[in-house]
């Protein structure tokens, strides 16, 4: 199989997961905006949990609340990010971001009905003993050590008086983007009790690459393929990897990671086929 269709059927799985989550809940605008900000994503985190859960022998049944679980905290990051306080976008996945589509306070408590969501499937029992460990990191990765502090360094960056040097920059999408990467491919390690170091080394340089792509589509990508607008960062006059390496530079940059991440691989060997077919797709892909 492809591994657009490996990625499909993972999508589908954990899909299935987070609609058994709110199949109970409300028929509230909050409840459909949460539903919403879960569909047509490409579900490259679930699938990297449920991939690391295969390499250490963990069955899918019982590594999917977690992957469901950060499905849940990214879409709530997204839901977020999009407001008018933040990146204020009006476009999400080729459709009005929630908040154009309902209104703000609705896409703030989605967002936060999101984040809890994502705690309250990781307590799931069939995710063994080990699912306080998984708890805990998630705290860390997406809070004000993760995903959080990487977000306010990037909304300070528009309003600093220079640019952020190429140091700063990868500081910064070490935690908005590159902490839910390394908690999900470290998740299936966590589960089974095993060194997550290999994988955390292979999610670092893949999270990193996959940032330098997406600065490299909001330069040459199609805006109808991306789903959202492109072009903001040069609008705003923010630097990025691409206008601080150069379009080449930053491609060049990009495929190195890839070769870093794959490297990082080696002690599980022809197992870690499809993560290395993961790591390829991050930085070819168009969206």
């Amino acid at each position: 199989m492809t591994f657009p269709t490996v990625l499909a059927a993972s999508a589908r799985q954990v899909q299935a997961r987070l609609d058994l989550a709110l199949n109970d809940l409300d028929d509230e605008p909050v409840i459909h905006a949460m539903r919403y900000a879960l569909a047509g994503g490409k579900g490259l985190r679930g699938f990297f949990v449920l991939e690391s859960a295969a390499l250490h022998g963990i069955a899918p049944e019982n590594a999917v609340a977690a992957a469901a679980a950060i499905e849940a905290m990214h879409a709530y990051s997204l839901v977020h990010d999009d407001l008018p306080c933040m990146d204020n976008d009006d476009l999400r996945r080729g459709l009005p971001t929630v908040h154009r589509k309902w209104d703000e306070a609705v896409a703030v408590l989605a967002g936060d009905a999101l984040q809890t969501l994502a705690f309250e499937l990781l307590t799931d029992a069939a995710l063994g003993l080990n699912r306080l460990a998984l708890i805990a990191g998630m705290a860390r990765a997406a809070g004000a050590r993760g995903m959080v502090l990487g977000q306010a360094l990037d909304m300070a960056a528009e309003t600093a008086a220079t640019p952020l040097t190429l140091q700063q920059i990868t500081r910064l999408q070490a935690g908005k983007t590159g902490a839910l990467f390394e908690w999900s491919a470290t998740a299936g390690a966590v589960l089974a009790g095993a060194d997550p170091a290999p994988l955390g080394r292979y999610a670092a340089a893949m999270g990193l690459a996959f940032q330098i792509a997406d600065d490299i589509l909001d330069v040459t990508g199609d805006a109808a393929k991306a789903g959202k607008k492109l072009g903001k960062d040069a609008e705003a006059g923010k630097a990025t990897f691409v206008s601080l390496l150069g379009l080449d530079g930053a491609q060049t940059r990009a495929a190195s990671l890839i070769d870093e991440a794959t490297a990082a691989l080696a002690p599980y060997g022809a197992r870690a086929g499809t993560l290395i077919a993961a790591a390829r797709f991050v930085i070819a892909r168009e969206n």
